[in-house]
């Protein structure tokens, strides 16, 4: 059975629709994200994100554009744009999938419990 995200509880979605522009901040701050190589990332409702791979964490800092896009950037100069899709297992939404819009990278985030 999947996991329920309390602040995604009044979401409905199916599997890889699109998150609209205004359910991005809950969807990106309900929950740390796991990658599905290990790493694992926490967005801050202040717009501030922390990636921890292999133990070392990189902080960065995320936002909306006014076309419902998730927008990242990583000092000193990386910016990257992404289309959030839902990721639903059962009913109940597990994760997000960013689809980069620039060469259409897509990576899938899972919720896990902080720890």
């Amino acid at each position: 059975m999947a996991m329920v995200i309390p602040a995604l509880a009044d979401i409905h979605a199916d599997d890889g629709d699109r998150v609209a522009r205004d359910q991005i901040s809950v969807a990106v701050t309900a929950g740390r994200l796991e990658y599905n190589d290990g790493a694992s990332q926490v967005f801050e409702s202040n717009g501030n994100t922390t990636y921890v791979e292999a133990g070392r964490p990189t902080r960065g800092e995320w936002s909306v554009d006014d076309d419902g896009h998730f927008c990242s950037f990583w000092p000193p100069s990386y910016r990257a744009s992404y289309e959030l899709r839902w990721t639903v297992e059962n009913g109940a939404i597990t994760g997000l999938r960013f689809v980069e819009l620039s060469g259409g990278a897509e990576f899938v985030g899972h919720y896990r419990p902080v720890r």
